[in-house]
């Protein structure tokens, strides 16, 4: 039933599920859940684990980084089932676009779409560049990067787009097979690490557990975060302030297991496969995260990983391992090629799912032979592409893990809204205990946003803003759900061309 302003106008489950059979705009089923596994792992296992987790043990949380990691997944968990339940419900591309679309209405879903675009662009370009990198000390060099006068052209983290975008034109199960092999590769990398580093283990660097707050330079003015801003704490390292900062700058190593949902309209049986997939996913890393977070304190103490650019393999280097590092390069290259491979595929199903709606030009939204939509493929390619290549992201990154939030707390409240709305619908899995645990999932999302720096929130009231703008310039006047309504002005849909 649709809402009578036509902002709210929400789209029927019935219609998005209907949409999904035009022949000019139908994705291939070819996944299954091993397949989505495979991309929730392959999305979520990147860098991070190489990096992040000795940066943030140095910096912010000392010890307690493996504490930190359980509050980050806990959040993800209570997220993730909800995930599950709407995309075994609404089994179509777009995730959250299209969840908020069937429960919040129109304006809402293009704000989350918006969101959305954020998040996969920005993750795709700022991991292809840490590909890049990792690219650099395999070879032996420099990061691959040339200078055009006085711009840097990084060609290394365009060349992993490039080769990325050929992969996922071509089909999502060749990515799958691809993405397999890779996970392949930097699991038993981190095999590797957890044995050899367990032979380092002292119980004593795990002490003090959470040590004392001091004061960080690198947290005030606006880099301080919004809680520590409106509580007057200040910017802390370490203890309690500091643990909970660290569970939302961790929380960006679990960004990714979302990316399973876009993928719902391309499984075989999403109703039974896709909660599989998303669900399988979080707990395999959820358990490599903490042992590698166990390990690494561990091993050394986290003093001595505090001046900032600790790595993985910072730690080994101390016990005089320096051979480690090249393992963990390779497996830092294998894990970050499909977190951009998965992150590049999110992004163009969302804006797939936002075209085939009319919201953005309806003529991207055209798939290929091979069941692809091979223009927005080239369209992605091309502006990631361009981002990674010519611009220094430095803390934009951060963006990547609020625009995930907002999504993760709309998809939350939404499963209670379509519970009481559309009680009648098939639901293939259903969230346990559902009066609590989009409430403690959606809390916990909103408990790690305002834990994220000021900056980071102004850029992103900035986009949002202009997102607003696009939506009433373009998608209100183009919505094909609007042109559906007999009150319409334009009654024909335009055709896909």
């Amino acid at each position: 039933m649709m809402n009578k302003s036509s902002l709210f106008r929400t789209k029927s489950v019935e219609q998005s599920i209907r949409d999904t059979d035009d022949p000019d705009a139908k994705l291939r089923k070819d996944l299954t859940a091993k397949d989505l596994t495979v991309f929730g792992v392959a999305v979520v296992i990147g860098a991070g684990i190489f990096t992040l987790t000795a940066r943030t043990a140095g910096t912010v949380a000392g010890p307690a980084v493996s504490l930190a990691f359980v509050f980050a997944a806990i959040a993800c968990g209570l997220t993730a089932l909800c995930y599950a339940e709407f995309a075994s419900t609404v089994p179509v591309a777009g995730s959250a676009y299209t969840f908020a679309y069937a429960t919040f209405g129109e304006v809402i879903a293009w704000i989350i779409g918006w969101d959305l675009i954020l998040e996969f662009a920005l993750a795709v370009a700022v991991v292809a560049k840490g590909w890049s990198q990792y690219l650099g000390e395999v070879l032996g060099s420099s990061a691959p990067v040339v200078h055009l006068g006085s711009v840097k052209f990084d060609w290394g983290a365009v060349l992993i787009i490039a080769v990325v975008g050929v992969l996922l034109a071509t089909g999502t199960k060749l990515s799958s097979r691809v993405s397999a092999i890779a996970v392949a590769i930097k699991l038993g990398v981190i095999a590797l690490v957890l044995v050899v580093g367990a032979t380092y283990f002292k119980p004593s660097n795990l002490t003090p557990y959470i040590p004392p707050a001091q004061p960080s330079e690198k947290a005030e003015g606006m880099h301080q975060s919004l809680f520590a801003f409106l509580t007057g704490s200040g910017g802390t390292s370490y203890g309690w302030y500091g643990l909970l900062a660290a569970a939302s700058l961790v929380f960006f190593a679990f960004i990714g297991f979302d990316v399973v949902a876009t993928t719902a309209e391309e499984t075989r049986n999403p109703q039974r496969d896709v909660p599989r997939g998303i669900l399988g996913s979080l707990a395999i890393v959820t358990v490599l995260y903490i042992a590698v977070s166990v390990v690494l304190t561990g091993m050394v103490s986290y003093t001595e990983l505090a001046d900032g650019n600790a790595t993985l393999a910072t730690a080994f280097a101390i016990h005089g391992d320096t051979w480690v590092k090249n393992i963990i390069a390779i497996g830092a290259l294998a894990g970050l090629s499909t977190v951009v491979m998965v992150m590049f595929l999110g992004q163009t199903r969302v804006l797939f799912a936002m075209a085939r709606d009319g919201l953005l030009p309806r003529g991207l939204a055209q798939t290929g032979k091979k069941g692809t939509p091979v223009r927005l493929t080239v369209l992605v390619g091309v502006v990631c592409a361009l981002l990674a290549g010519f611009v220094e992201f430095g803390t934009l990154e951060e963006m990547v893990n609020i625009g995930t939030l907002v999504a993760f707390v709309l998809v939350s409240i939404g499963v209670l809204v379509l519970r009481r709305t559309r009680p009648d619908l098939p639901r293939g899995f259903r969230v346990p205990f559902v009066q609590v645990v989009p409430i403690l999932g959606a809390l916990a999302c909103l408990w790690l946003m305002v834990n994220l720096s000021i900056e980071t929130w102004l850029r992103f009231v900035i986009w949002m803003a202009l997102g607003v703008i696009v939506y009433f310039a373009y998608g209100r006047r183009h919505s094909v759900l609007g042109r559906r309504r007999p009150d319409a002005a334009e009654p024909e849909l335009t055709p896909v061309r």
